[in-house]
């Protein structure tokens, strides 16, 4: 292991700060939408659209991959990525502020269609522990942008601009890991689209957008005050890290949809202890089970799908169908609904998504 770490060090460290990063200019889109909704006159639900619109912009650049991965390397997506959150960072008007958020978005799907499968790939058995390590980094990002955020006033200039400043930095260091093929050598399996495991991703990722995008406004709505909300959010992200670290070193011990099932299973209960407890205490604890979400279904999908270099893209557009809907369906809901009413959605979601993952345990088995 420790041979396979000096070796591929250059794209380990390159996915690393990309998945930081990207996990920074997530986590701002939740407590900045406040700050747009002001700056431009919106609503609740009009401003909510720059959460979906992020995820559009996922969803194209996972498209792009999809047709045209083999070109596509590191200093690419980092590129795109910093173009996107400087955009943010200007945000003249709305309409540019929507732009950025999508070529932001085009960056994100493609970053995580470029590393996660040449990781999963390079370190061979080792490779679910090591993808959930790449997928941890990114709630280090997650956790210090809303802190960051606060820090410097709830500025979106500020926010976003060291967003792309930082990411920018980072595009000198990716050259070496561009070098690392992403096509599996020797025989390949035929790509096979597997619509089960795909539907639950697309529910799991589209919660966890959910989770990040509209938690701040939903906690705030049940009455906890705008600062301590994007706090919040950091906590959420802390156990979101913490979680995903400690599946480093039990993933490739552990049959992957049962990790997705237990994930799914915990989120649920936290939901409910939301509405009829503490919305405050079980958002944050919510973010332990958002943690394993993506690396129990992404892995499961792995095994069941082949090795085309048609099939990461695939499983990240599929999740990314989830993360551009369920925020654009569930804002205007929750609009009409109590001060919890975002947190009784999402439990009704969860418990029964939980009970359906329970059913098909044993077909989705690798």
């Amino acid at each position: 292991m420790q041979a396979l770490m000096r070796t591929h060090a250059g794209l380990l460290v390159a996915g690393v700060l990309t998945f930081v990063m990207m996990g920074a200019g997530q986590s701002l889109f939740g407590p900045s939408l406040p700050v747009f909704g002001r700056l431009f006159s919106l609503t609740e639900a009009g401003v909510s659209v720059l959460v979906s619109v992020l995820w559009v912009g996922c969803f194209l650049g996972v498209g792009f991959m999809f047709f045209w991965g083999r070109v596509i390397g590191p200093r690419h997506v980092l590129a795109i990525m910093a173009l996107g959150s400087a955009v943010m960072a200007a945000s003249p008007g709305w309409r540019a502020a929507l732009l950025g958020a999508v070529v932001f978005g085009v960056g994100y799907g493609m970053a995580t269609a470029v590393f996660n499968p040449r990781v999963m790939r390079v370190f061979g058995r080792h490779g679910p522990s090591m993808l959930s390590l790449l997928n941890a980094t990114f709630g280090i990002g997650a956790i210090a942008a809303p802190l960051v955020f606060v820090w410097l006033g709830s500025s979106t200039v500020w926010g976003f601009g060291l967003v792309a400043i930082i990411t920018a930095a980072i595009w000198p260091l990716a050259g070496s890991a561009g070098r690392i093929e992403a096509v599996p050598e020797g025989p390949i399996k035929a790509f096979r689209p597997h619509w089960g495991i795909l539907a639950f991703g697309l529910v799991a990722i589209g919660l966890e957008a959910s989770f990040a995008g509209l938690g701040p406004t939903a906690l705030i709505r049940a009455g906890v005050e705008e600062t301590a909300a994007s706090q919040l959010l950091s906590a959420f992200f802390v156990v979101f890290l913490l979680a995903r670290v400690a599946l480093v070193f039990v993933a490739h011990r552990v049959e992957p949809f049962l990790l997705y099932l237990g994930s799914i299973s915990t989120a649920a209960v936290c939901a409910l202890g939301a509405v009829f407890l503490s919305p405050a205490v079980f958002f944050v604890a919510m973010g332990a089970s958002a943690g394993i979400f993506f690396p129990g279904y992404y892995v499961t999908a792995s095994a069941k799908m082949g090795e085309d270099i048609r099939v990461p893209p695939t499983i990240v557009a599929a999740g990314l169908v989830g993360a551009i809907g369920m925020p654009a369906i569930l804002a205007p809901l929750v609009a009409g609904m109590g001060e919890r009413g975002f947190f009784q959605i999402v439990a009704g979601v969860l418990v029964a998504l939980s009970l359906a993952a329970l059913i098909a345990r044993t077909k989705m088995r690798v």
